[in-house]
C-alpha cells in the first residue's frame, strides 16, 4: 500500500509576484487525481472567515483532504521581542489550521541569516556561522523555548508542529534529533523534505524517516528555480516502506517548468515508485 500523494499549493505558485489562487490550486489536485493538498500560508489571499469556510468547503466538495498548512516563521533571534513576535504567528496559524480542518502545520526551526541571500546560502551548502557574540547552542536554546511556548496551543487545537529539516539548525540530521529530543510530546513531529539534504541524501533519510509524520517530495522539471537534485524516489520509497511510511507525500514542484506539464510528470513518478502504477 503506497502513502497517500498530494500537493502543495507551493508547486504552482513560487512566488511569483501576483499569487496563484487557492481555488485554482484545488481543483488542479482533483484533476490529477491527487487525495489531497498541502496549503501554503502565504499564498492565501485572506484569513477572514468567509475566505478561510470557503476554501474547507471547496475542499470537501471536491474529496480532496486538506492536511498540512505550510507556515514561515523563525525562531533564531537574539532580542526576545522578535521571537516573541514568530511565536505569536505560529499561535495564529495553529488557530487558522484549526479552523480549516488541518491537523498539521509545517514548522520551521529558523536559521542566522548571515549567509545574505539565498543563493549564498545554497553556495554555502545550507551552512550558516553564528551572529558575532552567539553560538548555535544559544539558537537551539532559543527554538526549543519557543517551540515550548506554542506547544499547549497545538495540543489544545488539536495541530501537530511538523519540524521541518529546512536549512538553519535543521540542515542536517543532528539538529533535527537535537530539537526533537527535547520534547516528549506527540504534538511534535517531524516533516522529512527529500530536497533539503544536499549532496547524498540518502544515508540523512533513512535515519530520520522513522521520525517522519509527513513527506516533501521535490521535483525539478525544467530545472530547479534555485538548485537541482537527481533524486532517486524508488530508492526514497523503499526508505520510507521499510519503515511503515503511511502517511502523507507531498509533492513540491521546485522546477521552472510550467505547473500545468510539470506536475502530471511528478504525480506519474511517485506512483511508479511508489507502487508501480502508471
Amino acid at each position: 500500500m503506497r502513502p497517500r500523494l498530494g500537493v502543495s499549493t507551493y508547486s504552482f505558485w513560487h512566488f511569483t509576484p501576483e499569487k496563484t489562487p487557492l481555488d485554482d490550486c484545488l481543483r488542479w489536485a482533483r484533476e490529477l487525481d491527487l487525495d489531497g493538498v498541502e496549503i501554503l500560508h502565504q499564498q492565501m489571499l485572506s484569513e477572514d472567515r468567509d475566505y478561510v469556510q470557503g476554501l474547507k468547503r471547496l475542499a470537501f466538495t471536491l474529496g480532496l483532504d486538506l492536511y498540512a498548512l505550510s507556515i514561515h516563521q523563525d525562531f533564531v533571534w537574539p532580542d526576545a521581542e522578535q521571537r516573541a513576535e514568530h511565536v505569536a504567528h505560529t499561535l495564529r496559524c495553529i488557530d487558522l489550521a484549526h479552523e480549516l480542518g488541518i491537523p498539521a502545520i509545517r514548522l520551521n526551526s529558523g536559521r542566522w541569516g548571515t549567509s545574505g541571500t539565498f543563493d549564498e546560502l545554497m553556495a554555502a551548502r545550507g551552512i550558516e556561522t553564528p551572529l558575532p557574540g552567539y553560538t548555535d547552542d544559544d539558537a537551539f536554546r532559543w527554538c526549543i523555548d519557543s517551540i515550548e511556548a506554542c506547544l499547549p496551543r497545538a495540543e489544545e487545537q488539536g495541530v501537530v508542529l511538523a519540524l521541518e529539516n529546512h536549512w538553519g539548525l535543521t540542515f542536517a540530521p543532528e539538529g533535527v534529533a537535537r530539537i526533537l529530543d527535547s520534547f516528549d510530546t506527540p504534538w511534535l513531529s517531524f516533516l522529512l523534505d527529500t530536497g533539503n539534504f544536499l549532496d547524498e541524501p540518502y544515508d540523512a533519510l533513512a535515519e530520520l524517516a522513522p521520525r517522519a509524520c509527513l513527506v516533501h517530495a521535490k521535483s525539478y522539471y525544467g530545472g530547479g528555480e534555485w538548485y537541482t537534485l537527481d533524486l532517486d524516489y524508488r530508492r526514497i520509497a523503499a526508505i520510507l516502506r521499510a519503515v511503515d511510511y503511511q502517511g502523507y507525500v507531498s509533492i513540491e514542484m521546485e522546477g521552472r517548468e510550467c505547473a500545468s506539464t510539470a506536475l502530471p510528470k511528478a504525480v506519474a513518478e511517485l506512483r511508479t515508485a511508489f507502487d508501480g502504477s502508471p
